[in-house]
């Protein structure tokens, strides 16, 4: 594949400090260019759309809806574009789950300027690249902490719509707010919350709110 100059990307992040940084760092680059900045992953997925992005580069715990099912809902419309993961975590599942979800690479928050650009380039021809601090911390933790049978992760328990209104209950959205950002009615946000505490058995906030940060649904920052 004939690599475009410039390559197009989006970059979607909600902390407006690292979303700076990261528009510095990217500006130095002759044959880059940022076409948008997103704040939410729903944003995200609009900008997909609307901007023609090569390539974009999604924080796991945006807002409203996470970084690994805005990749899915991405990549199910626009299957040329090239994703990268950013987070402040290497749990296994999380890194599992986005490389499912078609992304081309997976990179720390903290990762270094020309690891970023290595990730992008690699995406870029197609290939798929998994920071070295990621790749030592998934294999880490999967010696520490091997997968049990039965575990289950949000994403493998719950519905996509579950998943989103689980990420805005624990965000501290009220149901009928939730109802109105997803477009349902009250009674509909009411059953996902009642499903949700069923499937998981949990019966607080607090309970789902913890489980929401172990499986990256929303983030402690």
């Amino acid at each position: 594949m004939k690599i475009p100059n410039p390559i197009r990307i989006v970059l979607a992040e909600d902390h407006a400090m690292m979303r700076d940084g990261l528009r510095s760092l990217i500006r130095k680059e002759e044959n880059m260019r940022i076409v948008g900045e997103a704040e939410t992953g729903e944003q995200a997925v609009e900008y997909a759309s609307k901007l023609g992005p090569h390539i974009m580069i999604l924080d796991i715990g945006l807002p409203d809806l996470n970084g690994i099912d805005a990749t899915r809902l991405i990549l199910k419309e626009h299957p040329h574009i090239r994703i990268i993961g950013l987070s402040m975590h290497a749990d296994r599942s999380l890194v599992g789950e986005m490389l499912k979800a078609g992304a081309n690479g997976y990179v720390p928050k903290d990762c270094a300027y020309d690891e970023l650009i290595t990730a992008i380039h690699q995406a870029m021809e197609g290939n798929t690249y998994l920071s070295p601090e990621i790749t030592r911390g998934v294999v880490d933790n999967f010696v520490r902490n091997p997968p049990q049978d039965g575990s289950e992760s949000a994403f493998r328990s719950l519905s996509e719509r579950e998943r989103q209104v689980l990420q805005l209950l624990s965000e501290g959205n009220a149901t009928k707010e939730i109802a109105d950002k997803l477009g349902v009615s009250v009674r509909t946000a009411e059953t996902h919350r009642r499903n949700i505490m069923d499937k998981l058995d949990m019966r607080s906030v607090a309970e789902l709110t913890k489980y929401a940060i172990r499986n990256g649904l929303t983030s402690l920052e």
